[in-house]
Parts: structure tokens; C-alpha cells; sequence
């Protein structure tokens, strides 16, 4: 089923009833639809696919993961941040070690290359206590409190009074995850199809009813006219992981109500990359003490051990349906935020050179808490939420999601299934 559908429909003239648009619309009945071929998406379809359902995935996207899990730090986190009991905290430090199982199970590149979080000024000291505490109730074991002659003397070109080793943070090739899992699906009945949108849905009965679009039919959509579908699909199953749109499609759903739908705040994070290095100054992770909305400029290291900087955290406003369901958002990194960069790294890397920093890419934050509000944990929602059976929304899956995301997935899968 690798196209759902032939030309785009045609506008409706405006005597005919919905009702009677509706009817006229090619209709499928479905076993499972996963909405989002992000790595929450892919890892939740192959986990329905193993227990054998019959699964489609439906990505408006021309591929796999082209939005939040291909523009992130490929981080293996720890769990250490997170609040205690959070759904942040337990599917990060279960995912952790199913993805570092995975990996070496299925040859995904990857490499446990520790992290130090580090307090650069003596008033951190008292945050940096509790981030130990946090990861220590988290059940994430080996975390070690190191005196800054530590640190410094496991990283040279580190300055700091004080630090958190953290030997089971890594790295992982997000796309060879990703394609790995992509296949695993495929090979147990599961179908993805590309350059398709979900535009909306609502209840028939006790049946969902997806409306769906070729992607390239939005291309002239204003984004408040009315949406044929050119196809509905009517599944016994259905998990929203759109990421980025999971709020705003949820919202062009009917029947569900608008008071279970979270709010959704956006937050771009820009990377940059270091210019000119032939050996990297850091062979660990680095992390500053977190900043509202993030987790602060760090140090990440790639599998071949060149450096990137980044997420800084930049709060976008305005965000309409067509960027959020067509992934148009402005992922451009300007030049001139470098000079952003330069101080908050150097409080940790004082020999960083002027002009050593050069654009790398950015990525978006699906937010369910706006500037200043305290992080919001992520959403889970079934239908003892929304009522609606066979419905599973997941909202706010911003970071750990890449390292729960086989955990998430296996909780989705249960509560779906049993």
C-alpha cells in the first residue's frame, strides 16, 4: 500500500452537506494505525506488529523520522533529571536499558561514553546536590559526585568546581535505530506509508474514522479552510505520535473533547559545531547545570568523535496548523547566535577560540509547559481519559523520548493489547 490514494479531491460545492461528503469519501477498514513514523511511532508499531496485529503506519513526511528524532543530540540519557515516579524518569531508565540491549542485539552503532554535569561556580553546587539526588531516587546506579580536580584531570580542557560522573549516558546513530526498527516492523506485517496526512477524524458509533490527504494536497491549504479527506480509514486501533502535531491533530478529531487536549508551547534548539579540530577536546559528555526549557548548552560528541554544542532554547510563538502538520518549521540556524554560544560554553571550555563555532542544525521541542511553568511530564492518554476506545494520544514526547521510546512503546503496546 505504498500510495492510499490517486489525485487530490476536488472543493465540494457548498449546497452539498457534510454528511453527504463524507459518503462519497473511499472508505478502509484497518486493524492498527500508528499516526507518526517518528522513533516513538516506529518503535510502537513494531511493538504491535511482534504481538501480531496487522499494522499501518501513516507518515506525511517523504520518509522516516524527518522531524524531532532526526534533529536531536542522540543522546542515551540516564534518567537522572526527571522528576521522581515521572513517566519521564521510568520509561527513560527502563528505555535505557532496552535500547543499549537493542543496540548491541541488531549492531546499531552506538558507545556508553559517560557524561559529566557539571557546576562551574560554587552557588550551583546546591542544584547540581539535587540532580544527584534526582537520578539516585531514579534508580539510575553508578552515579559518582566528583570534586572539580576530578573532572579536570578526566577532561583537560574542562573547567569546573564540581561534577556528576554519569558512566551510563551514550550516544546512539539515531537513523540506524530507526531503520532497524523500521524493518523489524516490516518484516511482521507492517506498512508504512509516506506523503500521507491525517487531517482529522471523528466517531462513528464506537468506530474512529480517520480523514486522510496526500500530503500534497496541503501545499495551498491556508490552514482555517475546510479539509476533504480522500480516504478514510477506520481502525480498531489507533496511537497518535505525531510529536510535533500530536495536539493539533487531536484537536481536528470530533469527538474528542477539547478539554483533554494539553496546550502546546514549541522551542527551538539550534547546534553548533566545532570548526577546524583534528582531535576532540572532550571524550566525555558534558552537561551545565539544566535552564528553564532545557537541559543547557552541552557537549555532545558523535560516533566519530567530532563535537557539536547545543541545544540553547529559543520559544516560538504563532504556531499554525499547516507548520505543525507539514513539519515547515524555520529549522534554519543563524550565524549571529553564536554569540550566545560563546559565553555559555565557555564557563565550562575557557580555551574555546573566537570564531571556533559554526552553524549546525536545529531541531524543535513538542512543549507542554510555556516559559518559566515547570517541565510537564509526558502524556499517555487512553481512554479512561478521553473516552474514546482503541485511542491512545501521546503528547509532549520531547526529550528522553528517543531514549524511552522502546519503552513507551512496549507500554503503549500493553495497555492497547493486554
Amino acid at each position: 500500500m505504498k500510495h492510499l490514494f490517486g489525485n487530490c479531491v476536488r472543493s465540494m460545492s457548498s449546497n452539498e452537506t457534510g454528511r453527504r461528503i463524507m459518503d462519497s469519501v473511499p472508505r478502509e477498514k484497518v486493524d492498527c494505525v500508528v499516526i507518526g513514523a517518528g522513533v516513538v511511532g516506529i518503535a510502537v508499531a513494531r511493538a504491535l506488529a511482534l504481538k501480531g496485529r496487522e499494522v499501518l503506519v501513516i507518515e506525511s513526511g517523504s520518509t522516516f523520522g524527518t522531524g524531532t528524532s532526526s534533529r536531536n543530540s542522540e543522546v542515551i540519557h540516564a534518567g537522572i533529571y526527571y522528576p521522581r515516579d515521572s513517566l519521564k524518569a521510568i520509561f527513560c531508565v527502563r528505555g535505557r536499558e532496552m535500547l543499549y540491549e537493542y543496540c548491541s542485539m541488531h549492531d546499531i552503532p552506538h558507545k556508553q561514553v559517560g557524561k559529566l554535569i557539571v557546576a562551574t561556580r560554587s552557588s550551583e553546587i546546591p542544584k547540581l546536590n539535587d540532580i544527584l539526588n534526582h537520578g539516585i531516587q531514579n534508580g539510575v546506579d553508578s552515579l559518582e559526585m566528583i570534586n572539580g580536580a576530578k573532572a579536570m584531570k578526566m577532561e583537560p580542557e574542562l573547567q569546573c568546581v564540581k561534577a556528576i560522573l554519569s558512566p551510563l549516558s551514550g550516544i546512539v546513530d539515531s537513523h540506524s535505530l530507526m531503520l532497524s526498527l523500521v524493518g523489524e516492523a516490516e518484516n511482521h506485517r507492517t506498512t508504512f506509508t509516506y506523503n500521507s496526512t491525517v487531517i482529522g477524524g471523528h466517531l462513528e458509533g464506537k468506530e474512529i474514522c480517520l480523514h486522510i490527504l496526500e500530503t500534497k494536497c496541503l501545499k495551498e491549504w491556508d490552514g482555517t479552510s475546510i479539509l476533504h479527506p480522500e480516504l478514510i480509514l477506520v481502525p480498531k486501533l489507533l496511537v497518535n505520535s505525531t510529536g510535533l502535531s500530536a495536539p493539533a491533530l487531536a484537536k481536528r478529531f470530533t469527538s474528542l473533547q477539547s478539554e483533554v487536549i494539553p496546550p502546546s508551547y514549541y522551542a527551538r534548539g539550534c547546534y553548533f559545531t566545532l570548526s577546524d579540530t583534528k582531535a576532540s577536546p572532550f571524550r566525555h559528555l558534558i552537561y551545565p547545570i539544566p535552564e528553564d526549557g532545557g537541559l543547557g548548552v552541552h557537549v555532545t560528541l558523535d560516533l566519530n568523535g567530532q563535537i557539536k554544542f547545543g541545544p540553547d532554547v529559543e520559544w516560538i510563538d504563532g504556531v499554525d496548523d499547516i507548520s505543525s502538520f507539514q513539519n515547515k518549521f524555520d529549522y534554519s540556524v543563524h550565524a549571529n547566535r553564536a554569540e550566545q554560544f560563546y559565553p555559555a560554553i565557555r564557563s565550562y571550555y575557557p580555551n574555546l577560540k573566537d570564531r571556533a563555532l559554526e552553524p549546525g542544525y536545529a531541531g524543535i521541542r513538542p512543549k507542554l509547559s510555556r516559559p518559566g511553568q515547570s517541565p510537564v511530564d509526558f502524556v499517555i492518554q487512553g481512554e479512561d481519559i478521553h473516552g474514546i476506545p482503541g485511542l491512545v494520544n501521546l503528547f509532549g514526547i520531547e526529550s528522553p523520548g528517543l531514549t524511552a521510546s522502546l519503552a513507551i512503546a512496549d507500554f503503549v503496546s500493553t495497555r492497547l493489547l493486554g
